[in-house]
């Protein structure tokens, strides 16, 4: 078995409580077809191993969103990138998440007529072709790979995890970042900072795009790209 045959292992161990795990679990209101899981670890599975070898840099946030991941199964990447959606406006083509595989949306085409669209992914996916930085060399990840959801508000929205649920993202993780030795890690938010630090796990910090931190994190990743040259 190969570590990414292993890392799907991991992932199958959805935690207890008020969580969606994109890639083996079918969600019945949203989702348009019955294979969606087999869809979203196909793609996660193209996205990988596209960058086994490859990858410079690994943007780890905190959980996966509703408006990404959820129906993508990739962190950090909605439908409408994958789809190509937003090439027009923000110059981010269709086949920069993998191209092994067609890409295929898994929501209900009535939610969002063009898929769904996330700001973060959008934010990190425009800030990476600003910079020039292939895709293919950049991995994007979540500190807790799976879906934190409000239960009274249902599958469509997001929950800051609590300390003891990320730690129960830490053995993904470890194997996720085995996957892409000598790459530079990079927390996106306090929240990964602090899984981070907890692991033991050497990083640099930069601010999250949500919640009004988009100029700062353009900023930081910009400072980060030069850094490096």
């Amino acid at each position: 078995m190969n570590k990414i045959d292993s890392l799907f292992e991991l992932l199958q161990q959805t935690p207890e409580g008020a969580f969606f795990n994109p890639w083996y679990q079918h969600d019945s209101h949203h989702d348009q077809h019955n294979d969606a899981p087999a869809i979203r670890r196909r793609q996660l599975r193209a996205y990988l191993s596209e960058r086994i070898s490859k990858a410079r840099y690994l943007f780890i946030a905190e959980a996966l969103g509703y408006q990404g991941g959820h129906f993508t199964g990739i962190a950090m990447t909605s439908e409408r990138i994958l789809l190509g959606h937003h090439e027009p406006v923000h110059g981010i083509p269709s086949d920069g998440a993998f191209k092994s595989v067609q890409p295929q949306r898994t929501s209900k085409p009535d939610l969002k007529a063009q898929g769904m669209s996330e700001p973060t992914a959008t934010i990190m996916w425009k800030a990476l072709y600003k910079l020039g930085i292939d895709p293919y060399e950049a991995v994007l990840w979540n500190a807790l790979p799976w879906h934190p959801y409000d239960p009274c508000d249902g599958m469509l929205s997001n929950r800051t995890p609590t300390d003891q649920e990320l730690e129960q993202g830490y053995p993904s993780l470890e194997l996720f970042l085995s996957l892409f030795p000598g790459a530079k890690r990079i927390a996106v938010g306090r929240k990964c900072e602090q899984s981070l630090t907890e692991f033991g796990i050497s990083y640099v910090p930069v601010r999250h795009p949500a919640n009004g931190g988009a100029p700062k994190f353009r900023r930081q990743m910009k400072a980060l790209i030069e850094k490096e040259e």
